[in-house]
């Protein structure tokens, strides 16, 4: 290989312990047999992509970067779209083809196995993950039912009048009984604004059609810690928190929009860290185009300022896609990390978009970048960081180590052995409190007590309209909830709303 190329590449990438091994340099269909290709530690946060056709290595590529992140003890969080992470939760088993891949980087490899925590969205594999209604805040909860800018304004109405009116939106029940509420007896938004029955009635058959799909159970309580993704083993290495999507792959909207929701409360919860030597937690989505598809401008916008500005709470996110153009150019501009894997350029708009990933490369005197792009093998790589001095190396093709961890997903059997966990039995029962149901129909019961009385004489000055109360006192929503209302004792509420992206916005 020209010692060129090598002196460069050790120019780029200086020998540190503190980086995350990725692979040997190529040029020329040659691979030098030396692990050179590193990213630093101290800039993952500084976010990245991953990117590639499918069938290239993305995956594997996400997991061996996921594995070291966590020998160094750094947690990390990863969506497992498919189901083909699961794996990273046992060793990896030495064959021809990893013995082969260890001998052509210079990589000395050993299987290992990665402290693992499984966690569902259905409950079904591994432990529920769960959010109140009001945390989740309307421009996500709108993204996820699917609503214009008109009734998204809708329903941020109705969140600022259950904010200041101190109602708990936990689950589906209580966005509901608020809505009808609203719907009977518009006098009480007179401070607001208006709604209409006909947006009320589209927000209510979105609902529906949620839960029918099953989404309500991750509405309510208890909501999940997000401090029970930072957690470390004894032996000092981070947690990998693996959320597993295989059995809601044809709910995309609502999984994307669940991943954006952990984001936004991290980014306002976490503390100030600053340049820290290593990241505090690093996200990995996977299929990252499903977090932008349908996506409002406002929500692009929220999206776009959390990844800007969740580095300096010690988070990196790393998105991983088919293509680069699959993430907008404004969070796209945010990245300084890109691993890119092989485009095949089948079309005219493939061909346009290979152009433009090409251009998004670093200036090099040692590769076509577009030619390249074209000729790297499966768990090859063009690969650009950032170095600890936050300037981009130049690009380099890679042949990618292999992961110390199984490349093939864990059986059923080994999933729901390793499902038996402290966290999963934790989040396993729902709670369901006093909250904006409940409020709403006891206050409504308390009113039907008092209404003989008020009746049999007029209070005095009585123009004889009936109030809002007497209105929503007839109103469906009591007649669905009062007879269940009355067999219970209310509790004392005990924490206030907590709105991630609401708060944001102001």
């Amino acid at each position: 290989m020209d010692p060129k190329v090598i002196a460069a590449a050790r120019t780029a990438f200086p020998a540190t312990a503190n980086s995350i091994t990725l692979g040997a340099v190529v040029h020329d269909n040659e691979c030098d047999p030396e692990p050179l290709v590193s990213l630093p530690l101290a800039m993952i946060n500084r976010h990245g992509l991953i990117a590639g056709a499918t069938g290239t290595g993305k995956t594997k590529t996400l997991q061996l970067i996921a594995e070291q992140l966590s020998n160094a003890g750094v947690p990390v969080f990863l969506a497992d779209v498919k189901g083909d992470v699961s794996g990273i939760a046992a060793a990896g088993d030495s064959n021809e083809r990893i013995a082969q891949r260890a001998k052509d980087t210079g990589y000395a490899w050993r299987g290992m196995a990665s402290p693992v925590e499984f966690l569902s969205l259905s409950g079904k594999r591994g432990a529920q993950l769960r959010a109140t209604v009001s945390s989740f805040g309307p421009l996500l909860l709108a993204k996820i039912l699917g609503l214009n800018d008109t009734q998204t304004s809708v329903l941020t109405l109705v969140f600022k009048y259950c904010d200041d009116k101190g109602l708990l939106l936990l689950d589906f029940a209580d966005l509901r009984a608020v809505l009808q509420f609203l719907s009977d007896n518009a006098a009480e938004l007179k401070d607001y604004g208006s709604i209409s029955k006909q947006s009320v009635s589209v927000l209510l058959r979105q609902m529906v059609t949620l839960e029918m799909a099953g989404a309500a159970q991750f509405f309510g309580e208890p909501e999940f810690d997000l401090n029970d993704l930072i957690q470390f083993e004894r032996d000092g290495r981070g947690l990998v928190s693996v959320l597993e999507l295989s059995d809601v792959q044809d709910k995309p909207v609502l999984f994307s929009t669940f991943m954006l929701w952990m984001l936004a409360t991290l980014y306002n919860h976490l503390p100030e860290v600053g340049d820290a030597d290593k990241p505090k937690l690093v996200f990995f989505f996977d299929e990252a185009h499903l977090l932008f598809k349908d996506a409002s401008a406002a929500l692009l916008d929220e999206v776009e300022k959390v990844v800007r500005l969740i580095r300096s709470k010690g988070v990196g996110i790393f998105f991983v896609t088919q293509n680069p153009r699959d993430v907008p150019q404004s969070v796209l501009g945010q990245l300084g990390h890109k691993v890119q894997h092989a485009l095949r350029a089948f079309t005219p708009d493939d061909e346009a978009a290979m152009k433009s990933a090409a251009r998004t490369f670093p200036k090099t005197d040692f590769y076509d970048v577009q030619a390249t792009l074209t000729s790297l093998g499966i768990g090859e790589a063009l690969v650009t960081v950032l170095s600890p001095k936050g300037v981009p190396t130049p690009p380099f093709a890679t042949r990618m180590i292999p992961p110390a961890t199984r490349m093939a997903p864990l059986s059923e059997a080994e999933l729901a052995q390793r499902c038996n966990t402290p966290q999963v039995h934790k989040y396993a029962q729902a709670i369901d409190r006093e909250s904006a149901r409940e409020m709403l129909a006891t206050r409504a019961v308390g009113t039907l007590a008092a209404a003989p009385a008020a009746a049999t004489k007029p209070a005095a000055g009585n123009s004889g309209e009936p109030s809002a109360w007497d209105s929503f006192v007839n109103s469906r929503v009591v007649k669905q909830v009062s007879y269940q209302v009355t067999r219970q004792v209310t509790s004392s509420i005990t924490r206030g709303l907590m709105n991630a992206l609401i708060k944001s916005i102001k």
